[in-house]
């Protein structure tokens, strides 16, 4: 169906794919992955004309019909249906030629045109394209306005409602749920399962990439390496494959060694200069084996708050609106305590951002109460936060603007946290991937150690390396975590309680994420699963599983936490005592004081010192313990 013969593309001079070469057989359904900045969206645009590459070339089967969603999110009159509807241009053509020969009483002509229009089945075509919007997420009425009555995201499905109606033979998506809720990312994934054509896409989603694909293309080092099967059997293959090629660097420096060390000893002696000459040449046809590539690895780490008695936020029957409209929710009883790990579900619309703004304190309520201890610190963090970020200025310059008079390195070592190092944290924000600003943004939210974490669509935009370091972080944090999430897995492994949002309220949800997508069935949102009973209850026995042995590990690593952090604020506090006195020392005009004044406070700074490195060796003992223990808990689980 489509081949990719030698493929070079340049840009600014920097290779960005070097010899990559694919072929995609009909039917097949390709994920194609690789960390941010790899090439994957260039490749698609390859794919679909927009640029040209260097050398090498891509063709499409001849005939081929190719779709893709469009850039611009659709505006203007026509509705959400009519626009879906607009993706098969024949059927339009037909009607608008049967509306003149009506106006015409042209009978043969309308014969024709009916008969060509039940020969591609144009009068099932509306209620397909309402199936569609339905799946993401649109109801009758909304189906009905206007395009240009949404907001950017919604149109951004109507724009991909289009793309999945128009019956393409190869399909191209790139981040196709970056717009959704968890209720229509769930529907597409059955979806795209049954799609029969050919499928190419881009996803940091897994579940998605396990439910949907075959083939798994990755973009490694400007090549495109091909695996069978769905992301896991990649991760797999992958694994087997750098386990091999490090074996074979070893084997391969074992037997050049042998070989020098025979050439070292018997080259001069004359009895042996034949047999010396032999494992020349037979080192010269050795060669090297190439190491594995390094693996890419990316690590969050929320800083750790202090403990506050709980409850950290009591809700009391608190009902929710915006000026005089009619209540978004109401009838609100809820309680978070500083272990809590809570998901929100429900359908975008439903009034979950609504609920995080009055956890966030920016809301308040219309009718109730919300208790709150005065010392609580929030981090909120929301995607439309990166329109805020300046695009000129540096990631370093943002964080230091938050925190005024802290020393520059512990300025950096907040950016380091969320993988910003040196030369990251010096770069313009205009220039930086959408995952390195969402990274920005978590060091931005947690620079005081909230302690309670507001999560509203986290990983949007993080690969799938910083959604599982995001995961981990979020087990690992020993404050309070409410998110919302499109990420099956991220609410899988993180969550401990689920609330739902939905009908005007939000309570609790006693069932897990299975459980959830059998009420969305029964709403014929999603399809059914396709795996039996037993292997639900086992995936239902191992989240919990995981979701415990992660509340345990924090348990146990948080007396360390609390070592870690006193130990950090002691060097702080002997840090600014030694920059005190080395500043008055370092002052002329100090010693036209007593004498004594000065002999007292070079006797001070001295102690000063000692003192500091004596804490700064505690404060590394107390992370390489840490370090340490974290390490035997990964292992234990």
């Amino acid at each position: 169906m489509l081949h990719i013969n030698d493929l070079v593309y340049r840009i600014e001079g920097r290779p960005l794919f070097e010899g990559a070469t694919l072929a995609i057989s009909e039917g097949q359904k390709l994920g194609l992955v690789g960390p941010n900045g790899a090439g994957k969206s260039t490749l698609l645009r390859l794919i679909r004309g927009e640029i040209s590459p260097d050398a090498g070339s891509i063709v499409l089967r001849p005939g081929a019909r190719m779709a893709s969603v469009a850039q611009e999110a659709p505006g203007g009159a026509d509705s959400a249906v009519e626009h879906v509807l607009g993706a098969l241009p024949e059927r339009s053509e037909l009607l608008a030629r049967l509306v003149v020969a009506e106006e015409a009483h042209d009978g043969m002509a309308q014969a024709e045109i009916h008969a060509r229009l039940a020969e591609i089945g144009a009068h099932a075509e509306p209620s397909r394209a309402a199936r569609i919007l339905s799946g993401l997420g649109f109801n009758e009425a909304m189906q009905a306005a206007a395009c240009s009555s949404f907001s950017g995201g919604w149109r951004m499905r109507i724009a991909l409602a289009r793309t999945l109606f128009a019956n393409a033979d190869v399909l191209l998506l790139d981040e196709p749920t970056n717009h959704l809720d968890l209720e229509a990312t769930m529907w597409l994934e059955s979806h795209l399962a049954t799609y029969p054509g050919t499928l190419i896409v881009v996803s940091h989603d897994r579940d998605l990439l396990n439910a949907v694909t075959d083939r798994i293309a990755h973009v490694d080092g400007g090549k495109l390496v091909a695996y069978r099967g769905n992301f896991d059997q990649f991760l797999r293959q992958r694994a087997e494959r750098r386990e091999h090629a490090a074996k074979a660097v070893v084997r391969v420096e074992a037997e050049r060694k042998k070989l020098q060390a025979f050439i070292d000893r018997f080259r001069a002696k004359a009895t042996k200069a034949a047999q010396a000459q032999s494992r020349v040449k037979a080192l010269e046809r050795l060669g090297s084996a190439d190491a594995p590539p390094r693996a890419y690895e990316v690590a969050f780490s929320f800083p750790s708050p202090e403990t506050l008695a709980p409850p950290l936020l009591a809700i009391d029957d608190v009902t929710l609106g915006y000026g005089d409209a009619p209540p978004v929710l109401r009838g609100i009883n809820l309680r978070i305590d500083q272990d809590d790990r809570i998901a929100l579900l429900g359908a975008n619309g439903n009034g979950k951002s609504t609920l995080m703004k009055l956890l966030a304190g920016r809301l308040e309520p219309r009718h109730g109460r919300m208790v709150r201890p005065s010392k609580l610190r929030i981090g909120y963090f929301a995607q439309h936060q990166t329109d805020e970020l300046i695009a000129g200025d540096t990631a370093f310059q943002h964080m230091k603007r938050v925190m005024p008079g802290v020393h520059d390195a512990k300025v950096r070592a907040q950016l380091g946290r969320f993988g910003l190092a040196q030369a990251r944290g010096d770069t313009a924000v205009e220039q930086l991937s959408g995952g390195e600003k969402a990274r920005l943004l978590f060091a931005l939210v947690t620079r005081d150690a909230p302690h309670l974490l507001l999560l509203d669509e986290p990983t949007n935009h993080l690969d799938i390396e910083a959604r599982d370091a995001l995961i981990e972080a979020v087990n690992e944090y020993t404050g309070a975590v409410v998110f919302i999430a499109h990420d099956r897995r991220m609410v899988e492994l993180a969550a401990e309680r689920l609330w739902l949002v939905a009908d005007g309220r939000c309570k609790p949800y006693e069932g897990d994420l299975d459980d959830y997508r059998k009420l969305l069935l029964e709403t014929a949102r999603v399809a059914p699963d396709r795996g039996g009973a037993a292997t639900d209850a086992e995936a239902k026995a191992n989240k919990r599983d995981q979701r415990r042995a992660a509340a345990e590990r924090r348990e146990k690593l948080k007396p360390l936490k609390n070592l870690i952090s006193k130990a950090e604020n002691e060097v702080e506090r002997l840090t600014r005592e030694r920059d005190r006195l080395a500043a008055l020392l370092a002052d002329p005009t100090f010693y036209d004081g007593p004498p004594a004044d000065v002999a007292r406070a070079t006797r001070e700074k001295g102690q000063v010192d000692s003192k500091l490195a004596a804490a700064e060796e505690r404060w590394l003992a107390a992370l390489d313990t840490y370090e340490r223990a974290e390490s035997d808990a990964m292992a234990d689980a």
